[in-house]
This record gives structure tokens, C-alpha cells and sequence, in this order.
């Protein structure tokens, strides 16, 4: 069975927001909704080797998301593939599964009429690979650093099993049992 998943090279990651804005272009976001924010530019070390680090963050598409069983009118799904979407046609806005979701991913617009709120969030670019199911999602096919691996991991010969086979990972908040998919190889530091 496939299960997406997406695999971030925190090393390679040089924070210059290619992912974002890809993301809000292909989904024509307003503008005070980002579904994919890239939080740091922490600067550690000391000169000479001094370097950033930063964290992309979007919806984990967690294995067992908190945000989708909570939903009153069951606008929040998960599909077979494990990707987790918002259905805008029967969302009310009411943030039940925005305070639900542990990683702060999902979001409503707060620049349109109230009668038009509804929850908004990453979907791997889900309309976008039901047209051609061979594309990545944008944020990774914008990454010029190849920071960003997409596919199936449950395939066990696919580029993100690979990856996350061979390369030491971690992914947040793993102690709350929600079983997240994006997996992050840290930076260790250094020069670049």
C-alpha cells in the first residue's frame, strides 16, 4: 500500500523560502496563510566556523492524526495514501481541528468574509498529482538545494525509503503518538 511521506535534509536547507513561495503560488494562499513556513536562521558556532540552521515546517500527515477524528462534520479526512485534507465544501470553520493539530498546521483565512472561513493546510499538492501522479509536490520541486524528498515509503525502493534508511532522521513531537511522516536529517553543524 502507499504511504507518502516527505524527507527534509536540514543540512542542505539554506532558508531562502523557495518552498513557501511555491506553495502559496500553486495554491493561491492569502496572503496571512503560509502552509509551509521556514522558521530559524539561528546562528550558532563561532568565527570562523559559525553557520544557521533552519526548519521547514507543513502538515506532518500524521499516521494518526489528532485533527481528523475530532472534526464535527468529518470535513477533515485522511486518505488510504495517508495524506490528510481539509474538505472545503463541508468545512465550518470551526477550528476544532486547528487547536487539535499538535504542529500548529492548519489555519483559516482572516481576509475574507466570515461566512467564507474555512480550514486550509498542506495536502502534498494532492489535486496536483491526481492530474500527474509522477510530480512531486511544488515545495519539492522548487528546492533548488535538494533538500526536500517526496514519495511512497512504503515502497522499500524508493528514493525516501532509501534516504531514511541510510541517514540518521528524526521527526517532531514523536512522543505524542501521532506517528508523523515528514522526516528531518538534521544539519550537524560545521562549516558549509
Amino acid at each position: 500500500m502507499t504511504r507518502y511521506a516527505m524527507c527534509i535534509d536540514l543540512h542542505r536547507c539554506i532558508g531562502c523560502h523557495s518552498c513557501s513561495v511555491a506553495c502559496r503560488t500553486w495554491n493561491d494562499l492569502p496572503m496571512d496563510i503560509i502552509y509551509n513556513p521556514v522558521i530559524g536562521g539561528v546562528v550558532e558556532g563561532t568565527w570562523p566556523n559559525v553557520h544557521r540552521n533552519y526548519l521547514p515546517t507543513l502538515c506532518m500527515h500524521c499516521k494518526n492524526p489528532e485533527c481528523v477524528p475530532c472534526c464535527p462534520t468529518g470535513a477533515s479526512q485522511q486518505d488510504e495514501d495517508g495524506v490528510v485534507w481539509v474538505d472545503s465544501k463541508i468545512c465550518m470553520g470551526c477550528k476544532v481541528c486547528v487547536n487539535a493539530c499538535p504542529y500548529g498546521m492548519r489555519d483559516t483565512s482572516h481576509t475574507v468574509r466570515r461566512f467564507d472561513q474555512y480550514v486550509r493546510k498542506c495536502t502534498f499538492c494532492k489535486e496536483r498529482r491526481a492530474l500527474e501522479p509522477d510530480k512531486d509536490p511544488y515545495c519539492v520541486q522548487t528546492c533548488h538545494q535538494k533538500a526536500r524528498v517526496f514519495g511512497d515509503i512504503d515502497d522499500p525502493n524508493s528514493e525516501i525509503s532509501h534516504l531514511i534508511g541510510r541517514s540518521e532522521t528524526f521527526r517532531l513531537l514523536e512522543e505524542l503518538g501521532t506517528d508523523p511522516q515528514i522526516y528531518y536529517i538534521p544539519d550537524l553543524g560545521g562549516t558549509r
